[in-house]
């Protein structure tokens, strides 16, 4: 059978995005998503927000037979995901991501996204900040970052038409050395599963409103 690798359709309807999400077990191996449309997603979850803008997310695809089989050990319970999703999509942060401070602020003044005093003032501020987190701390902040822009990406993927499955099932301890990075500068979030479902995910109960919500 040949591979499948043109684009499923894709869908701007915010409702059906939002509400026919599903999380995937199984997917349809067959499926492969080019690396231009991959690329696609990507910039398109990078919009996501991120604390002074930041963006300390890292992606890892891994969408080779190769790099499945290397990161099948890894992924206890997962596995059928990872080798039979388009990709895997591991997200981390990187933890020396202060080294990219002056780059994104220059570029938003080379841009015209924000005038130079602008710019000086709220730099310094964003580095006097930064300096004043403890390791701790800063972990929270690129968390919740890294959690924005995995939400965002699933979104994204299944406004092209992709299913997903966001996953921490696997072994964070070794995942940045097996495939080559600094363990100590970037940090595991989760995994993310991508392809066309081979059988459809089911719909879960949510808690009503007055369980979770509270008005003042």
């Amino acid at each position: 059978m040949s591979t499948i690798t043109s684009k499923f359709h894709q869908t701007n309807d915010f409702n059906k995005i939002v509400l026919e999400r599903r999380s995937v077990k199984i997917y349809d191996p067959e499926v492969k998503i080019s690396r231009e449309e991959m690329t696609e997603i990507l910039e398109k979850a990078s919009r996501a927000p991120s604390a002074i803008n930041m963006q300390p997310w890292r992606f890892l695809v891994i969408d080779s037979a190769e790099g499945k089989e290397k990161l099948a050990p890894l992924a206890s319970f997962n596995q059928t995901k990872v080798l039979t999703s388009s990709a895997i999509i591991a997200v981390f942060y990187d933890a020396h991501n202060i080294e990219y401070i002056d780059e994104i602020f220059g570029k938003a003044v080379e841009l015209g996204y924000m005038p130079q005093d602008i710019k000086d003032v709220q730099l310094q501020q964003a580095k006097h900040y930064y300096a004043s987190l403890s390791a701790s701390d800063l972990h929270d902040v690129n968390l919740l970052d890294s959690g924005l822009v995995s939400m965002q990406l699933m979104l994204v993927a299944r406004a092209h038409g992709y299913d997903t499955n966001p996953m921490a099932g696997y072994d964070k301890d070794q995942i940045a050395e097996v495939f080559g990075l600094d363990k100590e500068r970037f940090q595991p979030i989760m995994l993310i599963s991508i392809g066309k479902a081979a059988q459809e995910g089911y719909p879960s109960y949510r808690m009503p409103l007055e369980k979770t919500t509270t008005w003042t």
